[in-house]
């Protein structure tokens, strides 16, 4: 039984995603596979080597995906109010996640488990056009990402987040920036201070 709490975001970001009117009342319908899911500050949606249980749409609040490396948690994507989330290859073939994913603060969270997934994938052709657009921005996204992190120096994609992403700059805690743009929390100090 749903609460009295709503969707409107949501299923406001799923019509801005998918763009086409004519599936308005599907997209309404979607709303009752959703549940709420409140995160409080660094509680984890799934822990590395754990199984990814959510697919999920982030109301408010920000989480980080992470990973280990030589004991030094690295980010690897933040995941931004207004978006959707989840470790998908774990999510999707139901095995261990290769990355943590983590609150940074507290946040509430619509979510599909698994089983609801498939379901609203099958059934609803709104949800499967919102899916297909969201995964193909996404490769978008991370291809551009990767050429960045490649291509350019560690001044120029913060020069270019700044443009890009201004809102992360002033959400996202200075050391999670660095390690989402590869650079050294202390390099990323020296950058800031001579951009400003």
């Amino acid at each position: 039984m749903k609460s009295e709490e709503t969707l409107t975001a949501l299923l406001d970001y799923m019509q801005l995603i998918v763009g086409d009117q004519s599936l308005d009342n599907l997209i309404v319908e979607s709303q009752f596979f959703f549940k709420a899911l409140d995160l409080k500050k660094n509680d984890f949606l799934v822990k590395e080597g754990e199984v990814c249980p959510y697919f999920c749409y982030i109301e408010s609040g920000i989480l980080q995906h992470a990973i280990l490396v030589n004991d030094e948690e690295k980010t690897t994507y933040l995941a931004l109010r207004n978006t959707v989330t989840t470790s998908l290859n774990s999510f999707l073939f139901e095995k261990p996640s290769r990355k943590s994913i983590k609150a940074i603060f507290n946040c509430k969270l619509w979510v599909l488990d698994f089983h609801n997934f498939q379901e609203i994938i099958k059934t609803n052709k709104a949800f499967h056009q919102f899916y297909f657009n969201l995964i193909e921005k996404q490769i978008c996204l991370i291809d551009d990402y990767r050429i960045d992190l490649l291509t350019l120096m560690p001044e120029e994609r913060y020069k270019k987040l700044l443009v890009t992403e201004p809102h992360l700059i002033q959400q996202v805690p200075l050391h999670y920036l660095a390690s989402f743009l590869g650079i050294s929390a202390r390099h990323m100090s020296r950058i800031r201070k001579n951009i400003k």
